[in-house]
């Protein structure tokens, strides 16, 4: 059986350069995370759940949910399984009311559906996180630990670049001077 690690999900974030959102599960005993790409419709799923909105008639998941629960059957269970070609791969692990378990390949984005309508454990394979996970830098997470609330984190030699490099660009903008030339108000008026 492959080595697993216990995950939660830390936020549902939207991508800066599409129209796509992105889950970020967090390791539970390091500061380790994992970003999952979903559409608008699954991230929308998983955030109604874990916001507890009610809605009127049962979603995809919901309806998922009830049959397992009609049946005598329940998810012990989700897991991010592999990565390949940038996609992850999913299962729900099921148990019957016989005790068998029951793998099922899941698209990573319909297991966290439904891990949190369930409240039932995600995990990661141990290979995913090693080879997709990320480490916030020892740097920034120590600056986050050490800084008190209220306080603005004194500047580095970079901040300080970046700013020149702003009063630079402000400088510009003060310098330019509008033509009436360029202006459509003047068109308009011959």
């Amino acid at each position: 059986m492959t080595e697993m690690v216990q995950v939660v999900i830390d936020s549902i974030r939207y991508g800066l350069m599409s129209q796509q959102r992105v889950i970020i599960l967090r390791e539970m005993d390091a500061e380790r995370f994992l970003a999952i790409w979903v559409d608008n419709y699954m991230a929308e799923q998983i955030t109604f759940s874990l916001q507890e909105v009610e809605v009127a008639r049962p979603m995809s998941h919901d309806l998922i949910k009830n049959m397992l629960k009609s049946l005598n059957a329940r998810i012990l269970r989700v897991e991010v399984v592999a990565i390949r070609a940038d996609v992850f791969y999913g299962n729900i692990i099921i148990q019957t009311d016989e005790n068998k378990q029951i793998n099922i390949d899941a698209r990573p984005s319909d297991a966290l559906a439904l891990a949190v309508r369930t409240s039932v454990p995600i995990f990661v394979s141990k290979e995913v996180m090693e080879s997709a996970g990320v480490e916030p830098e020892n740097d920034i997470i120590d600056e986050k630990r050490q800084e008190p609330l209220g306080e603005v984190p004194s500047q580095t030699r970079e901040t300080e670049a970046a700013v020149e490099d702003l009063s630079i660009f402000e400088q510009f903008l003060d310098d330019i001077e509008p033509n009436d030339e360029d202006d459509p108000k003047e068109e308009d008026k011959s």
